[in-house]
């Protein structure tokens, strides 16, 4: 338990007995109930009216130590409640200007709005992937779980311009949408877009008919979840070897075996070259499983002839470690 809180607590109690005691000790003298109460309270609140009865030397010392302990224990309260606002508020303060400090320095990093079901799991993924990730949720109590799991989290409605500023929009290579609301998917999507043309956005849409409209804002993936779990549910049931050998390694869930994607950027020595003169299989055990050009179009098992050009992205399936080799051998 935090100090403060602790410190709250047993001063209340002590308060609380005080209190109790005072009330007993007036009833003993003679007084009713109402005149004790009435007498204890003006006393621990330093109010200062006068004595409700005539006060014998015996109450006045009663008095007396009812005032002391009383004033005593009401200060030590306060204290411990100003303690525990100040603190809170404080390391709350402070919390946020390092989460600030650290998404300005982020490039390149990607965005994820709404931290639901689907949120955290792609969260997990992407940190999983070593991709740096900024969490923006309109919800305190899920940025404090983001916060808690280790993500940097902002507290911010995230179809608010100003919001997708502040979590680094304008340097971010993507963007994932996964808020409840089909309309304020579109809408964020549009901002998002007009922030960042060049911004990669995967939108999430509950029903198909949002789609169309996801993609017009400027959404370059469109994920139904509904949709999605159907089909994979009827793959389980059609295909289920094959669906869960995809799963295991595309989750990294075999140690050994991985399906990666990698960019060809600028200045790598794989530009120009053949999938045959890459030595991808002999060299490197590698199964090239698909192209994926700079303009979007996807070619399926490519022949050994097919050649690597700037901006493709390589879908290889091979161990783990292969897979390394050949990123460093290609810098890729």
């Amino acid at each position: 338990m935090p100090q403060p809180l602790r410190r709250l607590q047993i001063g209340l109690a002590v308060l609380g007995a005080v209190f109790l005691f005072a009330v007993l000790g007036y009833r003993l003298a003679g007084w009713d109930w109402l005149d004790a109460i009435y007498m204890v309270v003006t006393t621990l609140t330093t109010v200062g009216y006068r004595e409700v009865r005539e006060m014998t030397p015996a109450l006045m010392w009663f008095n007396i130590v009812v005032i002391l302990v009383g004033v005593a224990t009401t200060l030590y309260v306060l204290g411990g409640f100003v303690h525990m606002v100040l603190e809170g508020e404080i390391n709350r303060a402070l919390g946020h200007r390092r989460v600030v400090k650290e998404i300005e320095r982020l490039e390149g990093h990607a965005v994820i709005c709404g931290f639901g079901r689907m949120g955290e799991v792609v969260a997990a993924e992407l940190r999983r992937r070593h991709q740096p990730l900024v969490v923006v949720d309109r919800c305190a109590e899920r940025v404090d779980e983001a916060i808690g799991q280790g993500f940097l989290a902002m507290p911010a409605d995230a179809t608010e311009e100003e919001a997708l500023r502040s979590a680094g929009i304008p340097r971010a290579k993507t963007l994932v949408v996964t808020l409840p609301s089909d309309a304020d998917n579109v809408f964020l999507t549009l901002t998002a877009r007009d922030l960042n043309p060049r911004l990669l956005i995967i939108a999430r849409a509950e029903l198909r008919t949002t789609e169309k409209k996801l993609l017009q804002a400027g959404a370059d993936r469109v994920v139904l979840p509904a949709t999605t779990a159907a089909l994979r549910m009827a793959a389980m049931v059609t295909r289920p070897s094959t669906v869960e050998l995809i799963d295991l390694a595309s989750a990294g869930h075999l140690e050994e075996m991985a399906i990666d994607e990698l960019p060809i950027p600028p200045g790598s020595p794989l530009i120009g070259v053949t999938i045959r003169d890459s030595h991808a299989r002999s060299q490197f055990g590698l199964l090239i499983v698909a192209l994926r050009s700079a303009d979007g179009q996807l070619s399926l098992n490519p022949g050994a002839s097919a050649q690597f050009q700037q901006g493709d992205a390589v879908i290889a399936l091979g161990r783990v470690e292969d897979i390394e080799r050949f990123r460093a051998q290609y810098r890729v």
